[in-house]
């Protein structure tokens, strides 16, 4: 079972990498501010570039860096090795801790009658309760550093991913089980990069980045209303590992701080156009799809009065569908490679006319 992320851009690595290349500098960074499951990322480090993984999630987050960490990076000593690791967690006794009583069929008992989530087995929660306090275990006695604990997290979501009884994202449950959730929960070592990479990882909102003048800036924001922070908040809760109460039949952890505003249709346009024109650096490469709220018209007019912009599509690819049945359908998107270069003209200036423009096309 792969991991069906929204919006992820696992299948168009190859032709992104030939779209990017051009544009990187000697001593910049490629800086994935949108980087969700790395893949991106991840492709432009085996091109040898040196990277910058960003996300709002923390989990998207780890997933991101545990993709370009090295074997050298990640020894595991005081465990034996990262295998030795791994199977140490996959054989613990089975632990009847958070995720069991809030993510599991025994929901009901713990919340005093309350719904029965059925996200994971009791038993698979249960042994996503001990792994999950082991690796905090390491962690707080020295045995495993901030490297380490990022690997086997990326894992562990990986593990969890493959049996959770969902449709695509855990937005909600399945109200009956699939098979696949009927299967044990077990980690999988990862095949590690060889070699190290030039590599940095943070949390964060994109708009915020401090980026250098040689950097290239790749965004792939959210282009729907699906608010990430919702859609993935079970991953969220394994990695921060803070017990937070939840509500609501999905059981949701607070999320709205986290709630992004390309998500909100009437935002979307001011805020890709603020986001794109706001950076330093000389290049920003954008990622938006056929599907997304915000008209691409509309966008490249009002990009187009501040920067040197070109716009190229990408084959069709299958949209978006949280299972095998939906995907069956056929319907397919063009996703864009939006290249922006700022004007020498002042910044300020022109991110205003921007927004005039697009107030005007709004009239």
């Amino acid at each position: 079972m792969t991991f069906r992320y929204i919006g992820s851009k696992a299948r168009l690595t190859q032709p992104l990498s030939v779209a990017i290349r051009p544009f990187l500098k000697d001593g910049g960074r490629f800086v994935d501010a949108f980087a969700g499951t790395g893949s991106v990322a991840s492709a432009a480090a085996d091109e040898g570039w040196p990277v910058w993984v960003n996300d709002a999630l923390t989990s998207a987050m780890v997933m991101s860096h545990a993709r370009l960490l090295s074997a050298s990076e990640t020894q595991f000593k005081p465990l034996g090795g990262y295998e030795a690791a791994v199977e140490d967690l996959n054989g613990l006794a089975p632990v009847d801790g958070y995720f069991h009583a809030t993510y599991s069929p025994a929901s009901s008992r713990s919340e005093g009658g309350g719904i029965a989530r059925m996200y994971l087995s009791e038993p698979n929660a249960c042994r996503l309760d001990a792994i999950r306090d082991r690796i905090a275990d390491w962690r707080l006695a020295g045995m495993i550093d901030q490297n380490e604990e990022a690997l086997l997290l990326g894992d562990l979501i990986g593990a969890v991913n493959r049996v959770a009884n969902i449709a695509g994202t855990y937005g909600c449950f399945m109200s009956r089980w699939q098979p696949n959730a009927l299967r044990d929960l077990a980690m999988t070592p990862r095949l590690l990069r060889t070699q190290p990479v030039d590599w940095k990882a943070t949390t964060g909102n994109a708009e915020g980045l401090k980026v250098g003048k040689d950097d290239l800036v790749y965004l792939d924001p959210p282009y729907t209303k699906r608010q990430y922070a919702s859609y993935y908040h079970i991953l969220e809760s394994i990695v921060l590992d803070d017990k937070p109460e939840v509500q609501g039949v999905s059981g949701l952890r607070p999320w709205h701080a986290k709630a992004s505003v390309f998500c909100y249709k009437r935002k979307a346009l001011q805020a890709l156009i603020d986001t794109v024109t706001g950076y330093t650096c000389g290049q920003v490469i954008l990622s938006y799809s056929s599907e997304g709220h915000v008209d691409l018209d509309d966008l490249l007019t009002a990009l187009d009065l501040t920067g040197d912009v070109a716009c190229t599509d990408i084959d069709g690819i299958g949209r978006y569908r949280p299972n095998r049945t939906a995907s069956s359908r056929g319907d397919t998107v063009t996703e864009y490679v939006i290249t922006y270069r700022a004007h020498r003209a002042a910044a300020r200036a022109t991110r205003q006319d921007a927004t005039t423009t697009m107030q005007e096309l709004r009239a």
